[in-house]
């Protein structure tokens, strides 16, 4: 049975966008590593799980398919020879890491997971990659928010990952989502580490607001 480590992991992200690319990845084990120590998860399922959870993406940009449906189901066919109790485990918690998805983490590990993955979505790190996904799209820098177009992605948050345009900017995506990552993250860890990041952002979209106001 061969392991998954992180020579064999990156070969899956040739194609990644850079908000997505192998340094995310490797973020996210970094913070899955300290949050699934501090909170007892068994890292045999976390590890493995992290450093396949965005392997759909491809499929994601060229198809418009979920990637983390597709992430699961391509890491089965990689671990194929493994336990099929720890494959369950792993595509479970790929299957369920996505913020925009139904699917909601069943397990500690699907949680630790999706807690590291969301953690590297705010504070300094998000902010550059919320412009580096702006940049993609051909977004504006700083937009006006409509509360009414904020409320609309909050209720349906399948919204976002339709409207590509420069419509929507990291302006939008801080309003009707990376300023509610704080709240929706399971483990006590996690939420511990959010404080901070989630004050740093906060911070610093009040101050991109004073000064595209020429007000600073």
């Amino acid at each position: 049975m061969a392991r998954i480590g992180i020579e064999r992991a990156r070969q899956y992200y040739q194609e990644a966008d850079p908000a997505h690319d192998f340094d995310h990845i490797l973020r996210v084990l970094t913070l899955a590593e300290r949050i699934g120590a501090a909170e007892g998860a068994d890292m045999e399922i976390v590890r493995p799980a992290v450093l396949l959870h965005d392997i759909g993406r491809p499929e994601e940009q060229r198809e418009g398919s979920c990637h983390a449906q597709v992430g699961a189901e391509k890491a089965r066919a990689i671990l194929c020879d493994w336990p099929q109790d720890e494959v369950d485990a792993i595509a479970h918690a790929i299957a369920a890491h996505r913020y925009r998805d139904d699917e909601a983490p069943r397990t500690l590990e699907a949680k630790v997971l999706f807690d590291a993955d969301k953690l590297d979505s705010i504070g300094a790190v998000g902010i550059a990659r919320a412009y580096v996904v702006g940049g993609l799209h051909g977004q504006r820098l700083c937009a006006e928010v409509d509360s009414q177009y904020v409320q609309d992605l909050v209720q349906d948050k399948s919204l976002a990952r339709r409207d590509e345009s420069s419509s929507h900017t990291p302006v939008h995506e801080f309003a009707f989502k990376l300023s509610l990552i704080r709240d929706i993250l399971f483990t006590t860890t996690a939420r511990t580490i959010a404080e901070e990041r989630h004050s740093f952002m906060s911070e610093f979209f009040v101050r991109l607001e004073r000064e595209v106001r020429g007000e600073l």
